[in-house]
């Protein structure tokens, strides 16, 4: 007989299962429900004594105890690192490790690093590095459940029982760093993505494509995925789908990722640009390459800022990248400087920098003689959206348009970013009279869409200088992913306004 053992995420309990561990088990399957210690009502204990490694082992003598059977463990959220720890010294005994929407923790990390909620994992990283670390973390209040991750499908009688029987989470549960051998590499995996808490199978498709070696992984024959519509607790929103994508990952089943280069065609980010556009060359300069037209100057320019995270090692970098430099070369032949820049998106705690780094290479540009420095104008791309919040707070007097490709306008639930800055729809209404150009794809992922409808609600709101172009079938990254027909009248009714706004 197949058994899943389940371990559940931070502040939560064996009971959060209750529902889909009875469909496995109708299934044919057993199941165990892991209780961890100082968590669950029926394991209690002092904080100081529980760390990361009584939850390995609580995990390991439930492995123990499942005798002679074929075991797939299953960790979600915080619940992956005791996981993985038992599985590592165990690895003979398991047949498969299932991801339940979370990170890859990785040897010598503790969970910590997987917290979430930005603003807080500063704050306990601060009170590890004061030596606090015999405490607990006090459990999310009704409505703070949202801080670690979408509550999309959860009803609100499951929502009061989950707050009702979570518990405070130990402090030496996050700070002890897991430990692997390495022997848990061999275990087949497989990975459940929740698509309203932000991450889905094309996304890590597209994070593969970008070739950072250490993603290369994910690609191996014994690694499958799987994605469900809803957040991030899919046990309480939708425990018979969860349960019938368990019982298919232990089986083998799942999507397979494709190698970084392994196509016959390129990844999206590699594919042509639609338009034909001068060949004109680059100049580069500091972290921006400029595209500029025949004639003399000094003209406006366009900086084209790239979406993310984007891995560090990503190549070619996307200042590089085919659709980047037709955009720049587009803005050229309407007689405008084109400009591609890099920045340091690398992940989602990169904001901070990455707005550095753009502030830095628009003045680089704005000093170049080719440039009017009094008219510029900014276009983001995909995750890059959220930067325009600095742009739209009191933008500056040479700041003549803005623009934004199929962007994220708000921190999506995983980002964990509920209490950053970065909130373009709460700082369009000081954007005064800064033209806006939003490119709006019909068939954008919901949790995206959800982010551009809130933008456009605000900006009526204030009545801001909004200008909508649709690509009613678009998908994010219309450019190299839609039918030419459909995204290139949209390309340059967009090109042509933001022109029209740099020239008065």
């Amino acid at each position: 007989m197949r058994v899943f053992i389940m371990v559940a995420g931070a502040f939560t309990g064996a009971h959060v299962w209750q529902e889909t561990a009875e469909r496995l088990v109708a299934a044919g399957s057993a199941v165990h429900s892991v209780a961890l210690t100082g968590i669950d009502p029926d394991r209690p204990a002092t904080p100081s004594d529980v760390g990361l490694e009584t939850h390995i082992e609580d995990v390991i003598a439930a492995i123990d105890a499942a005798s002679g059977r074929e075991i797939v463990l299953v960790g979600h959220d915080y619940g992956i690192h005791p996981v993985l720890g038992a599985a590592d010294r165990r690895a003979e005994r398991i047949a498969r490790v299932v991801y339940l929407d979370c990170g890859m923790p990785q040897n010598g990390v503790p969970a910590l690093a997987a917290v979430p909620d930005q603003a807080l994992r500063a704050q306990l990283a601060g009170r590890a590095e004061a030596g606090e670390r015999e405490g607990v973390l006090a459990p999310p209040a009704g409505d703070e459940w949202e801080r670690w991750g979408s509550t999309d499908g959860v009803g609100e009688a499951a929502l009061e029982r989950l707050t009702a029987l979570a518990a405070p989470q130990p402090l030496g549960t996050l700070f002890q760093p897991l430990r692997l051998t390495g022997a848990v590499a061999a275990v087949p995996v497989s990975g459940v993505l929740c698509a309203r808490n932000g991450a889905t199978i094309d996304q890590v498709q597209r994070l593969v494509d970008f070739g950072d070696p250490a993603l290369a992984a994910l690609t191996e024959p014994q690694v499958t995925f799987f994605e469900l519509p809803t957040g991030h607790w899919p046990m309480l929103s939708c425990p018979a789908a969860l349960a019938e994508v368990l019982l298919r990952a232990a089986d083998g089943a799942g999507h397979r990722l494709r190698p970084a280069g392994g196509e016959t065609t390129a990844p999206a980010h590699l594919r042509p640009f639609p338009m034909d556009v001068p060949e004109l060359p680059r100049d580069r300069r500091g972290n921006v390459d400029l595209y500029v037209p025949e004639g003399e100057g000094p003209r406006p320019a366009v900086v084209f800022v790239h979406g993310g995270p984007v891995p560090a090692g990503a190549r070619p970098s996307p200042r590089e990248w085919p659709t980047l430099v037709g955009y720049a070369r587009l803005a050229a032949a309407e007689g405008v400087v084109g400009v591609t820049l890099d920045h340091g998106l690398h992940d989602i705690a990169d904001y901070d920098r990455a707005a550095a780094d753009i502030a830095a290479g628009v003045e680089r540009v704005r000093a170049d003689s080719r440039v009017d420095a009094d008219r510029v104008a900014l276009w983001f791309f995909s995750g890059s959206g959220l930067l325009t919040t600095d742009w739209l707070i009191k933008p500056p007097a040479w700041l003549r348009c803005l623009a934004a490709s199929y962007p994220v306008l708000a921190p999506l639930p995983a980002w964990g970013m509920a209490g950053s800055r970065f909130h373009p729809a709460r700082a369009v209404d000081q954007a005064g009279a800064l033209p806006v150009v939003l490119l709006r794809a019909g068939r954008e992922a919901p949790e995206i869409a959800a982010t551009v409808d809130a933008f456009v609600t605000a900006a009526a709101d204030c009545a801001a200088r909004l200008e909508l172009v649709d690509v009613p079938n678009g998908h994010h990254g219309f450019e190299t992913l839609d039918a030419p027909e459909e995204t290139v009248p949209a390309l340059r009714r967009a090109m042509r306004s933001v022109v029209t706004h740099l020239a008065r």
